[in-house]
């Protein structure tokens, strides 16, 4: 519960939503599958200072609908397609992505071409530049298998990111919350050198693939996911290093995968 006398305000005009939050714990096991109500969902993820509590602002998923498209936007995707196809004329089966073929010529495949020319304003060509170096990309990381890797962070599953339930239209929600590394113990033993902090930037990968898993990738459906980040104690300096370089992946590699960002701030009144 979120202390009387508590108050919310928001510190930028950026889009970016900044509330009084408390997440679930991560304990309280929220069920239902991609798309149907949950506890978050139902009562909301914002909690405000007289206790009570109410939903985060609705949005529109983009279309992805190509009969619905501009005819400028449905050419681009054309071309697109046309040129990944070229790039993997002898190679088809390697244009894939979450196990979804990129020249199936289905709705799912849609999906992803998209998001990347949408990243990309439908510029075809930076598009294209974009999608080949995230293929490359995955195949050399092992995102396609990552989830079925331990990679030794059992102490920090559902504290420091951790996908947990859904909001009212049924997007995952995936919580971060970076205040435990004020411990400069904590701290040390997570990103004390270059190979720890590679194996947490794997880790962190793998929390948001979770999430990937459970969307539909097709119009209509739930093709983002919800990223709430809980600001308090957050040691922005020490973390600088860490949070760049999961943002430009993240950015690299996952265009469009994050439907909204919610920043959680608390403050608190003399009263």
């Amino acid at each position: 519960m979120i202390p009387s006398g508590s108050l919310s305000k928001p510190l930028f005009d950026d889009g970016h939503r900044f509330i009084p939050f408390v997440p679930p714990k991560p304990k309280d096991k929220l069920p239902g599958p991609a798309g149907s109500f949950s506890q978050a969902s139902q009562e909301g993820l914002c909690g405000h200072p007289n206790g009570g509590a109410s939903t985060t602002p609705s949005f529109k998923e983009d279309n992805y609908f190509v009969s619905l498209l501009r005819s400028s936007e449905k050419k681009a995707l054309q071309e697109l397609k046309d040129k990944l196809k070229a790039s993997f004329e002898d190679s088809p089966s390697d244009a894939s992505m979450w196990s979804i073929p990129l020249l199936g010529g289905d709705d799912k495949a849609d999906v992803i071409l998209l998001k990347f020319l949408r990243a990309r304003d439908f510029r075809v060509g930076d598009a294209l530049h974009m999608l080949l170096k995230c293929l490359a990309w995955m195949k050399e990381f092992g995102a396609d298998t990552i989830l079925e890797e331990d990679l030794g962070f059992k102490e920090l599953e559902g504290v420091i990111a951790y996908m947990q339930g859904y909001d009212k239209e049924g997007h995952p929600v995936c919580y971060n919350a970076y205040g435990v590394f004020k411990d400069k113990e904590m701290y040390e033993r997570v990103f004390g050198d270059e190979e720890k902090l590679k194996n947490f930037l794997r880790w962190r990968v793998q929390v948001l693939e979770r999430g990937i898993k459970v969307l539909h990738f097709k119009p209509g459906g739930v093709n983002s996911l919800i990223q709430v980040t809980d600001l308090k104690d957050m040691p922005k300096r020490e973390l600088r290093v860490a949070s760049n370089q999961i943002l430009s992946l993240f950015q690299d590699n996952y265009p469009e995968m994050v439907a909204r960002k919610v920043y959680v701030v608390l403050l608190f009144s003399s009263n």
